[in-house]
């Protein structure tokens, strides 16, 4: 079924109405996002135009071991669905500053039917236990680790037999920009924690940027850990938006315009992510609503130990398997309403 996320009041329609671009660019580009934004529009053009680019973020001919294509084959050889909507990998890098070592700490495969009628946001939780392509099984976040954007891509390809069309980084540093560039966000929680200073109660807490990181990160005080992990970014993320469309941000200049800076200054995308392509595609979703946007947290059945002695999220393999074919006949509906 549906994820549900306590985060307070929906907005009102009005508010809904004037958000509704935003939202979808948020989502579509790791949460890059501002259109409607009257005199802003050639700016935020610009800004979109000079977003960082990176040909490793998506699997070649050959590449990263299993020799998947990117161009309609898995790492097996097997083919790939290509025409069942569109596919965005948004990948969450925690590398802290001068580490050297990358982490995907938040996985997203963004869905968006083909219709353009909806958008399906399926988190995959970080310990997730799969086969990496030319590896052993791991964590999905190892394939980050070994082989980039690139063998991440393809091992949601060898999960899902549907190609991953686009892909976007964003980097934490770049989510607490975002977060004291519109002045901070209001964050349900479902658990308390506490990290040094910061009290996180159940209930409503307002945290600023270097707050919220800590918020996202924590997971060792969570009942069940990366899962629970992830649900906090999923309403960090919910908040993060709703705040972002709010008229004190939209109607604010300078709040604008430094949400703008912060969330193309700490972005990566594949070289397809035109400025162009990104402003084409927003438009041929202004239709969507917030009631269109599904988080889905991809399929594990349990938690258990791997043979290093890692804790690890236990792959619900059946389920898994009807969600990609579900993705593969662009019909998440029937998923969610059978699971």
């Amino acid at each position: 079924m549906q994820e549900q996320y306590a985060d307070g009041a929906e907005p009102t329609p009005r508010t809904r109405r004037r958000g509704r671009r935003i939202l979808v660019a948020l989502l579509l580009m790791a949460f890059l996002a501002v259109a409607s934004m009257g005199g802003f529009l050639l700016y935020l053009n610009s800004k979109v135009g000079s977003i960082q680019t990176d040909t490793t973020l998506l699997p070649t001919a050959g590449s990263n071991d299993g020799g998947g294509t990117g161009e309609g084959t898995g790492s097996g050889g097997e083919t790939l669905v290509t025409d069942a909507g569109t596919n965005y990998l948004i990948i969450g890098s925690d590398a802290r500053p001068g580490e050297t070592f990358s982490r995907s700490d938040v996985i997203i495969l963004a869905h968006v039917t083909k219709k353009k009628d909806k958008v399906y946001l399926i988190h995959f939780p970080r310990d997730l236990y799969v086969q990496i392509p030319g590896r052993t099984k791991d964590k999905i976040n190892a394939a980050y680790a070994y082989g980039g954007g690139a063998l991440l891509a393809q091992t949601l390809q060898n999960l899902t037999k549907v190609k991953v069309d686009h892909a976007a980084k964003i980097d934490f540093e770049g989510f607490k920009r975002m977060t004291d560039a519109v002045g901070g966000v209001r964050v349900w929680a479902e658990q308390p924690s506490t990290q040094g200073d910061l009290q996180i109660v159940k209930g409503w807490n307002d945290l600023n940027g270097t707050q919220a990181l800590a918020f996202v990160r924590e997971r060792y005080q969570l009942r069940e850990g990366d899962i629970d992990r992830g649900r906090r970014q999923m309403a960090f993320v919910k908040a993060l938006m709703v705040k972002t469309i709010s008229p004190g941000v939209l109607l604010n200049p300078v709040k604008l315009t430094t949400f703008i800076n912060a969330a193309t200054d700490n972005m990566t995308v594949d070289a397809g992510l035109s400025g162009s392509y990104i402003r084409s595609e927003a438009l041929s979703l202004r239709n969507l609503r917030p009631d269109d946007i599904v988080f889905i947290t991809a399929p594990f059945s349990g938690y258990g130990t791997a043979p290093n002695g890692g804790a690890i999220d236990i792959l619900d393999e059946i389920r898994m398997d009807r969600l990609a074919e579900a993705l593969q006949n662009d019909k998440v509906d029937e998923y969610l309403a059978e699971n």
